[in-house]
């Protein structure tokens, strides 16, 4: 048996889930303070001098700090439902369906919320390793519940779900560099659904 490793958010899809999963599930008070106070993040972000961690984890604690739990499962649950299959990539869709028919393991390695990606991995018949909120008597803390699944906790994690040395073959699909480190480690690796050089020079 083979195992296949996808990330979600633009690999999946054709776009980045969470900000949009951010938009429809925090409270509008909350959200629109939030754009104010994280602007400088944000834009930080986006020139590349501030880690997605830092932006993440900062975003996830303004917008989610003391929201009952129901409330945001119920969320992740609609989002699920409505907003993330127009997102999701016909050829992405194939090639899982590939996978399957070959009879491998298919896993999705995201760094996006299990708040809303349980609901769509389940849907699809598909295992999930991703990131978590903390959350403690029934209202979410605001913090991450342990590491994000970024970087070299995604081969962390999954490692310790499905060893590599369990399958005849491993394959890898990302498409950023918090996916680098996963693909290094496949036999065949594809970044943004193009063969992935390292895999070509020897894989892992």
């Amino acid at each position: 048996m083979d195992l296949a490793l996808f990330d979600f958010d633009g690999t999946i899809t054709d776009r980045e889930t969470m900000p949009g999963f951010m938009l429809a599930s925090v409270r509008p008070r909350r959200l629109a303070l939030g754009k104010l106070l994280l602007f400088p993040l944000i834009v930080g972000y986006k020139l590349g001098v501030v880690p997605g961690t830092i932006v993440r984890a900062a975003i996830c604690w303004f917008g989610f700090r003391g929201i009952p739990a129901a409330e945001l499962e119920r969320h992740g649950a609609e989002f699920a439902r409505s907003a993330l299959p127009p997102t999701v990539r016909p050829e992405a869709l194939a090639r899982i369906a590939w996978h399957k028919a070959r009879g491998d393991r298919v896993v999705v390695v995201s760094g996006g919320l299990d708040l809303y990606l349980e609901h769509w991995a389940a849907a699809h018949g598909l295992e999930l390793v991703c990131s978590s909120l903390q959350h403690r008597e029934g209202r979410y803390t605001g913090f991450y519940e342990g590491r994000q699944c970024v970087n070299a906790e995604k081969v962390r994690r999954v490692q310790e779900l499905h060893p590599f040395d369990q399958f005849g073959k491993v394959f890898a699909y990302g498409d950023t560099p918090e996916d680098h480190e996963l693909l290094a480690l496949a036999h065949e690796a594809y970044y943004r659904w193009e063969p992935w050089a390292p895999a070509s020079q020897g894989g892992r």
